[in-house]
């Protein structure tokens, strides 16, 4: 165990951190290929986490997230608590798509 101290699997870290909304679902998401560790495509659960590693994906809504593990969580807290444990690198708003809002195309 002293090989994995002050790292984590990155589907506990996930869920955890409240990036998920259950452990499940944080491995799915690990298990797809679609996150990048530190710009590496992961395909297991058991991917190691420790602070300072970039988690990269996009969530279902279309929205890129990057974070920063900025501390490994001991327990799956209250979401103030969940948020001291990351930083988020890119803040955008979901792509926008034409002629959602219905007034800005033209025919």
């Amino acid at each position: 165990m002293a090989a994995t101290q002050g790292m984590m699997r990155i589907d506990r870290f996930l869920w955890f951190a409240r990036i998920a909304k259950t452990r499940g679902i944080a491995q799915a998401m690990a298990a797809s290929g679609h996150v990048r560790l530190d710009g590496r495509a992961i395909d297991k659960p058991a991917a190691l986490v420790r602070v300072g590693c970039v988690i990269a994906f996009v969530t279902p809504g279309g929205r890129v997230r990057a974070l920063r593990v900025a501390a490994l969580p001991m327990r799956r807290g209250p979401a103030d608590e969940a948020r001291a444990c990351y930083v988020d690198l890119i803040e955008n708003a979901p792509s926008m798509r034409a002629g959602v809002d219905g007034g800005s195309a033209r025919a």
